[in-house]
């Protein structure tokens, strides 16, 4: 049995590490490259550094605090945000990511995945998806959550396995921030619908949460943000509760 992923978050605006609720009313939380060298220090198995802005102001990602970060961990690390091109993709890898996260840039252009994945390999490639439920159904939000697209959730997991994403990102708008636990029937569906991997992301608010999570759907990670930067409990505390449990992780 592969061992279950625990993978802080840094939602980056400007500069600094923020965190809101349901993508919004955002707070200052802390400098990145501190945190990343913490998160990587203290048994963290990734890391993902998102510039939450990047696309909504039309930019390219800010490489030189994306540098520092990478200088500061040694864990794989997955970086997203205004990733357009494969330009983008190439100047990201660059500044020392493992992983390229693309979001509103396959929405845009839904050949980014495909082309990406031929260049640099699918395990490069991660397809990150903000979804919400509505009347119709779960839908792909673009640019941070802003902009709501006619895009089936589900069928657009399919498409971005099919294209040769290596791996999927699922963060819930309804619970991001809430603390009220991951969005599991939103999960359950994507996890029963593609073959690669599925990393679930928004609700977590205790080690309850994350057991819930690893033993009613097969994920193969959990993402946390505001629990680990305000410290609700440590990293270290999770994997031993989650182990003791009888979830399969790296200590």
């Amino acid at each position: 049995m592969l061992a279950k992923r625990i993978i802080p978050c840094l939602d980056v605006k400007h500069g600094r590490v923020v965190k809101g609720t349901n993508f919004s009313s955002l707070k200052d939380v802390s400098d990145p490259v501190e945190l990343a060298a913490f998160y990587s220090d203290s048994g963290a198995d990734e890391l993902v550094f998102y510039d939450i802005v990047a696309s909504a102001e039309n930019r390219s990602l800010f490489c030189d605090v994306l540098r520092e970060v990478a200088r500061n961990v040694f864990i794989p690390l997955t970086v997203g945000g205004g990733i357009n091109t494969l330009d983008d993709f190439d100047t990201v890898l660059k500044c020392g990511a493992d992983k390229v996260s693309v979001n509103s840039g396959a929405i845009k252009n839904p050949d980014l995945i495909g082309n990406a994945a031929k260049r640099y390999g699918n395990q490069c490639v991660v397809l990150s998806m903000d979804v919400k439920l509505c009347d119709e159904g779960y839908r792909v939000y673009s640019l941070g959550g802003r902009v709501k697209t006619d895009i089936d959730a589900i069928e657009w997991a399919k498409f971005g396995e099919e294209s040769g994403a290596g791996e999927l990102v699922i963060n819930s708008i309804d619970t991001d921030g809430v603390k009220n636990g991951f969005d599991l029937p939103l999960l359950e569906k994507i996890v029963n619908a593609v073959n690669i991997p599925v990393i679930a992301s928004g609700g977590a608010g205790s080690v309850e949460h994350f057991k819930e999570l690893f033993k009613r759907v097969n994920v193969d990670a959990g993402l946390g943000a505001s629990v680990f930067h305000y410290k609700d409990f440590t990293i270290g505390q999770l994997k031993r509760e989650l182990k003791s449990s009888g979830v399969e992780v790296r200590i």
